[in-house]
């Protein structure tokens, strides 16, 4: 597991000194979600957030999930919190302030979630140049799937 973590982190600070866009590798599935409700500028979910934080336990039912990342943030981590118990998956922290490289890395071949919120969703949308944007409401689920060729699809949801 440490091996996977070094290999992660290695790939991402390589990453930031590379010039280029970061893009999705082929087949791979990046799928976005906005922590839960929260009241105010509290850090913590609120009822509506707890239980939508439940709801994407449903929302992802029958959908692939390799892992889950999340800044350490509380109401990140809250929200990510059942789909974790649900699927025995750990949530992955890494830095919010630039999760973009790390993320496709992560993505690789695989299926990945990561729980943000609205800036480094915006941060991820734009880093990867994808059209419209990004998905910044309380229950937007958008799947970012790579195809063999590495063209970008968007599939947007909401739970």
């Amino acid at each position: 597991m440490q091996r996977r973590y070094f290999i992660l982190a290695a790939t991402a600070l390589a990453a930031c000194g590379a010039s280029g866009p970061v893009t999705l590798p082929p087949e791979s599935t990046l799928i976005l979600t906005r922590h839960g409700d929260r009241s105010g500028s509290e850090d913590l979910l609120n009822d509506r957030g707890r239980q939508r934080a439940r709801d994407l336990v449903t929302a992802l039912d029958g959908v692939a999930l390799d892992a889950i990342y999340s800044p350490g943030i509380q109401r990140n981590l809250d929200t990510a919190a059942p789909i974790s118990e649900a699927r025995g998956l750990a949530v992955n922290r890494i830095p919010q302030e630039a999760p973009t490289a790390a993320l496709a890395a992560a993505s690789a071949e695989r299926s990945v979630l990561w729980v943000g919120n609205k800036g480094n969703l915006t941060t991820i949308w734009e880093t990867l140049g994808l059209p419209g944007g990004p998905p910044l409401e309380y229950g937007d689920l958008t799947f970012l799937r790579s195809d063999a060729d590495g063209r970008v699809s968007i599939e947007r949801q909401r739970y």
